[in-house]
């Protein structure tokens, strides 16, 4: 296969919205390792641009960067195509400019893009949060989610003749800054949709926290912070921000220390460990999974008195990790064709899920 095909047969995630909305800088920190600060002399898209997203090993992607002016609707923009490919669309929307025009052009992508691939999944990114009150973000978040939900229930009602074994349509909104870790954790939401064994992954976490007495696990991207899998408590964002610290102490010193013949990008391997006590008594766990894979996890400093039991269960767990990332692999190098099938739809097959969850069902009697 070509590497052309290849690139075409990759996930698509589209990144719209009006200009000046903060799509560029939002691709540039999350994916580029941009400061925040230096998007401000980021140039407007005037094309759309193509980012292949290789760094992670579970799921490479590309991201689309769509100009604001472009018109989806016009019949002179061949898109028809260009929706079938893609698996999903981010909209983002200035919250601190009037966004009524922004709402019309979100619910007009919507109607376009769900008679060509019902299947897309939507993300909505109430950007530029961080000059706001708390009650103005609640409210704004609201306000867009309600108005632009009823268009969306009438968008699918007059779909209904059209595409009858559609689920609907279902948007996530999500509020979000490049100043702090929430357009990273918006982002993994994302990425998640597009993963295949992603329940397999919750539930292999939740067996391994429930085993080693842990309070919260993640399994993270290293390259961009973006976590892939988390188990089934709900993520508290200074719980995240603390990992996303931890990968950035551990990167950080291995780059200094890493003789420069050895160094990789990002310099981790599956040998890559670190353990962070804080004054709180709260320990932060980190441990590879491989080059480009961490578990880090969040337990408290009684905890580590069974450092052999979690260890244990580490090792195990990464074992099912790459186990079910070497199916996962093996599809895509012989099962291409059959993939690329399901426009739109997340990589894998029915059969290489069953694989994953005997996996999952022989790690489940290993964990102590």
């Amino acid at each position: 296969m070509s590497e052309n095909e290849e690139t075409d047969q990759k996930p698509k995630i589209f990144l719209m919205g009006l200009k000046g909305s903060g799509k560029s800088s939002i691709q540039k920190v999350v994916f580029h390792k941009l400061a925040p600060a230096e998007t401000l002399y980021l140039e407007s898209t005037n094309k759309i641009e193509k980012n292949d997203i290789s760094d992670c090993s579970f799921i490479k992607f590309q991201i689309w960067d769509f100009p604001g002016h472009i018109d989806f609707c016009d019949s002179g923009f061949l898109s028809d195509s260009l929706f079938c490919e893609s698996g999903a669309i981010i909209f983002v929307i200035d919250a601190q400019d009037d966004y009524m025009s922004a709402l019309q052009r979100l619910t007009a992508t919507v109607e376009y893009a769900y008679r060509r691939n019902p299947k897309i999944k939507y993300e909505v990114f109430i950007h530029k949060v961080d000059g706001l009150l708390d009650d103005q973000k609640i409210e704004i978040q609201r306000d867009i989610a309600q108005r632009v939900n009823n268009i969306v229930d009438d968008i699918v009602a007059s779909c209904s003749h059209i595409i009858s074994d559609s689920c609907g349509v279902t948007l996530g909104f999500h509020l979000t800054t490049i100043y702090d870790h929430s357009v990273f954790e918006a982002f993994s939401k994302v990425v998640q949709k597009l993963i295949p064994y992603l329940d397999a992954f919750e539930d292999l976490l939740n067996i391994f926290i429930s085993s080693s007495m842990l309070d919260k696990a993640f399994l993270f991207d290293v390259a961009t912070k973006i976590y892939l899998a988390t188990d089934s408590a709900l993520v508290d964002i200074q719980t995240y921000e603390l990992c996303c610290d931890m990968i950035d102490v551990v990167t950080n010193i291995s780059s200094i220390y890493t003789p420069a013949a050895e160094l990789n990008d990002p310099p981790f391997s599956e040998q890559t460990s670190s353990t962070i006590v804080l004054n709180n008594a709260t320990v932060i766990y980190l441990r590879g999974i491989n080059r480009y894979m961490a578990l880090v996890c969040i337990l408290r400093e009684e905890s580590l008195e069974k450092i052999g039991v979690i260890e244990y269960n580490y090792q195990i767990v990464k074992e099912g990790i790459q186990r079910m990332l070497s199916v996962n692999q093996q599809a895509i190098t012989n099962d291409q064709p059959k993939m690329a099938d399901d426009k739109g739809d997340a990589v894998g097959t029915d059969e290489n899920c069953s694989k994953a969850t005997e996996n999952l069902d022989n790690i489940d009697n290993s964990v102590i």
